[in-house]
């Protein structure tokens, strides 16, 4: 916590419960990370390993069709810039019927299948499974993978020790953490209109389209932070950028035959990012 000695004086309260979170994990013989590789695990993992040691800790990260492309990746880097063995666990959510039927309990479904596979490494390694749920996360109403979580005993040390996600990014800066400004990256599912079965072929043509907007963006030298597709079924696509990028975005040339390419041959609407939207966007 000595990164934090000298912060502005309005961060007091952030430092008090930056040494809370390194004192949570006092007593756990070894914990396991269930980690994306964003900012919230990504914090997890940095604590874990500053209170116990990199040798009493284990990143695992689930892979499926849900992940997008690039963050298994990414998660990997971040593992071993902290010197922490990293495991990739394969998990079949499309298995479970709730899952592809794609209500608004579709994250309970996701996270339950997530635990479960994750339970027998635990067992055999003996340790405590944490996830990245901050006290933001906790607070909001629609959230029902924590639900699972919670059902399973998994523990919630940003939660627990009343982080904000405001105080895991200036914690994540003080600490040189990468992840402290990467932006949320939700898994494919969540870009999928409640209602809409869940398919890997719906799931391909979101991580599709995403890395295609990126390229077209990039080329045209336009800097996207945030970026969702949105799968609206016969609707077409809404495409979600910042704020300052929306107008950028929507006037790139060859922006409806890259997505027609990527599988969307419906309309396609360029929109201001909001996190959730799809929450409250009725299944055509």
């Amino acid at each position: 916590m000595s990164d934090l000695v000298d912060a502005p004086a309005g961060l007091g309260a952030t430092v008090v419960r930056a040494g809370a979170l390194l004192g949570w994990f006092v007593g756990h013989e070894r914990i396991i990370v269930a980690f994306s590789g964003g900012a919230d695990s990504a914090l997890v993992l940095a604590a874990a390993v500053r209170a116990l040691g990199a040798d009493r800790v284990v990143a695992v990260t689930a892979v499926s069709a849900s992940l997008a492309s690039g963050e298994l990746e990414a998660a990997r880097d971040v593992a071993a810039g902290l010197g922490v063995e990293h495991r990739s666990l394969a998990t079949d959510e499309m298995a479970e019927e709730g899952y592809r039927a794609n209500s608004g309990q579709r994250c309970y479904f996701c996270k339950a299948t997530l635990l479960d596979t994750l339970a027998p490494l635990a067992t055999s390694l003996g340790g405590t499974v944490v996830t990245g749920t901050n006290a933001d996360d906790r607070r909001s109403a629609f959230r029902p993978g924590m639900r699972a979580a919670t059902e399973r005993g998994v523990r919630e040390p940003l939660a627990e020790s009343a982080l904000t996600k405001g105080e895991v990014r200036a914690i994540s800066r003080a600490w040189g953490l990468e992840t402290s400004d990467k932006p949320a990256a939700a898994c494919l599912s969540s870009r999928i209109a409640h209602g809409l079965e869940i398919t890997t072929a719906r799931l391909a043509r979101v991580d599709v389209a995403e890395a295609s907007v990126r390229a077209l963006a990039a080329e045209a030298g336009v800097v996207l932070r945030d970026l969702r597709v949105r799968d609206l079924g016969e609707a077409g696509a809404r495409v979600e950028v910042g704020d300052d990028a929306v107008d950028a975005v929507a006037a790139l040339d060859g922006l409806v035959p890259a997505m027609a390419v990527a599988g969307f041959d419906g309309a396609v609407d360029v929109a201001a990012f909001r996190s959730g939207s799809m929450n409250v966007v009725p299944a055509p």
